[in-house]
């Protein structure tokens, strides 16, 4: 797939994304360590940016089945390009000012993100695009692994506040790297034709933009309550994510510290989550599953061992044994959930629908988060812990059972496996 221009473009705008986002809370605490800024800041600030995601997200969504997926991700990454400086000028005495850009950041994340998503369908053939898909998990997974010690090695050299400035770069290249993609003549809504010269910037109709917002957002909630193995998958989803999740950024670091005495047991799941990923990635890039649903799925609700590893006196050998299950079934599920949404749902509101995705399954982890801690308190790390291994087996297994979800398809056979 890298040895076409045209996806190796959009593979290195995704990818300076995923680095800009992914690297910005990091270097943020580095600054706390620092002194440059306070945990409080911190928290602040990385709340603004999840909030202008979330704002975010169904206004791109929209934005990118209306116009140009393409402009969209322009402006997007242009937006979080402009706001990184003043992110980077307000550190140390204004986390106000941190906090109006982080906001602005967060919206050029959020916004970009479903636009990203559809112009994969774009750019790459029906027949190629689980190839496509794991390529950009892969590199996701790949950054996640290296660029920590990376980042940390340049902390030594130059001072945070460049560093910040370097994710504004990565938005950049996020802006003007990807491709304009090829949209399908007779698309709902008017897209353009795939030779027109003016594809990038040209809007669908001038009657589709006298459409008010929210219809056109309703519009993408009927089209993905057309397919039910969506919905289901999604509710699935959006539960392992506030549970599962959840046990780890909150009880993880918990119980390596108390029951094993040192933060090396969470060290070492992190990275054994990430190396899972990866071969997670590996894997489904070639295997076609014959009931490829299903078996998504039950990558899916392999996560499940995350937390049960946490909740008996077990070997630390067998959390991180745990966290590679879990990084290999989330990627069994990612990309052909993806590749699904791609050829499944009319190509004209496919941005709505995959902002949706984001929206929730994204979206509600904060909620998970913050009610973790309060619930290990009230109820006992062992109960909490069972409770959300019980919720990641179980919402993959009842989503198994909603029609069409055996192939993520509204036609048996349509996932392509055999």
């Amino acid at each position: 797939m890298l040895r076409e221009p045209a996806f190796l473009r959009l593979w290195a705008g995704t990818t300076a994304s995923g680095l800009a986002t992914w690297g910005l809370p990091f270097i943020l605490g580095l600054a706390v360590l620092e002194r440059t800024m306070t945990p409080v800041a911190l928290g602040v600030v990385l709340a603004a940016r999840t909030a202008g995601f979330l704002l975010a997200v169904p206004v791109g969504g929209v934005l990118a089945d209306r116009y140009s997926r393409r402009s969209v991700v322009l402006y997007a990454g242009l937006l979080a390009a402009v706001a990184t400086p003043a992110l980077a000028a307000g550190m140390g005495w204004s986390t106000l000012l941190m906090s109006v850009a982080a906001v602005a950041v967060g919206a050029g994340q959020g916004a970009c993100r479903p636009a990203f998503q559809a112009l994969i369908a774009e750019v790459v053939d029906a027949d190629r695009r689980q190839q496509a898909n794991a390529a950009m998990t892969l590199a996701v997974r790949v950054t996640t692994l290296t660029a920590p010690g990376l980042t940390a090695l340049l902390a030594v050299l130059v001072d945070v506040g460049v560093l910040i400035l370097v994710t504004g770069v990565l938005w950049l290249v996020a802006a003007l790297a990807p491709p304009t993609g090829r949209a399908s003549v007779g698309e709902a809504g008017g897209r353009d034709a795939p030779d027109a010269p003016d594809a990038t910037d040209a809007p669908q109709s001038s009657a589709a933009a006298r459409v008010p917002f929210h219809t056109q957002f309703l519009d993408g909630v009927r089209e993905a309550r057309r397919h039910p193995w969506f919905l289901a998958g999604l509710a699935a989803l959006t539960a392992v994510i506030a549970t599962g999740y959840s046990a780890t950024g909150v009880a993880l670091p918990l119980l390596s510290r108390d029951r094993y005495g040192t933060e090396a047991v969470l060290a070492a799941a992190m990275t054994a989550y990430t190396v899972g990923a990866l071969a997670g990635a590996v894997i489904i890039a070639r295997w076609r599953p014959r009931s490829q649903g299903w078996a998504a799925l039950a990558g899916l609700a392999l996560y499940g061992f995350a937390p049960l590893s946490m909740v008996l006196h077990v070997h630390p050998a067998l959390v991180v044994a745990a966290y590679v299950l879990a990084g290999v079934g989330i990627e069994l599920f990612n990309v052909p959930w993806l590749t699904a949404t791609q050829r499944e749902v009319e190509p004209s509101l496919l941005a709505r629908v995959s902002s949706l995705d984001f929206l929730l399954s994204y979206g509600l982890a904060p909620v998970g988060l913050a009610l973790m801690a309060p619930a290990i308190d009230a109820f006992g790390a062992q109960a909490v812990l069972l409770a959300c291994a019980v919720v990641c087996f179980a919402a993959p297994a009842l989503a198994a059972l909603s029609p069409s979800a055996r192939h993520f398809a509204r036609r048996p056979g349509a996932d392509g496996g055999g």
